[in-house]
């Protein structure tokens, strides 16, 4: 397996990012399309079919963000371990959940240090992450 690092950390899902994004942007077009191209007697039918589109399209964008906050509490409780097991404390309380789930990637060695210095100095996502000398791989998250 290749080395983690900054410039490769992000994970798409061709299946989902890729064809059902696309299925489903497909579907919602060609739905308004076939709308505004009914005749009278079947405006109803292309409407529902439009209606259909709308809701795929959220829960395209629901499903993938009811997961993403699952992963988040739990990265947040992993690294909130991980601080308590390095240091005896809790991670400092001003951290925000994006430079929680940043702090993921940062060696032991590094965490405690980054995680007072992120809080101190409010950094963004990226700053964290480009401050990571010793890169700690995630490959579960998706």
């Amino acid at each position: 397996m290749k080395q983690q690092n900054y410039k490769n950390h992000s994970q798409l899902v061709f299946g989902w990012h890729g064809i059902t994004f696309f299925a489903i942007l497909a579907l919602l077009i060609g739905s308004f399309v076939n709308l505004s191209h009914s005749a009278p007697e079947n405006i109803y039918s292309a409407s529902l079919i439009c209606v259909i589109a709308v809701i795929c399209g959220f829960f395209f964008a629901y499903i993938r963000i009811f997961a993403l906050k699952a992963q988040d509490r739990a990265i947040r409780a992993e690294e909130n371990l991980r601080h308590f097991a390095l240091t005896g404390k809790l991670l400092p309380a001003q951290l925000r959940i994006g430079q929680i789930i940043a702090l993921r990637f940062a060696c032991d060695e590094e965490f405690p240090a980054l995680a007072a210095k992120a809080a101190a100095e409010n950094l963004s996502n990226k700053e964290i992450k480009l401050s990571i000398q010793n890169w700690r791989a995630d490959w579960y998250r998706v």
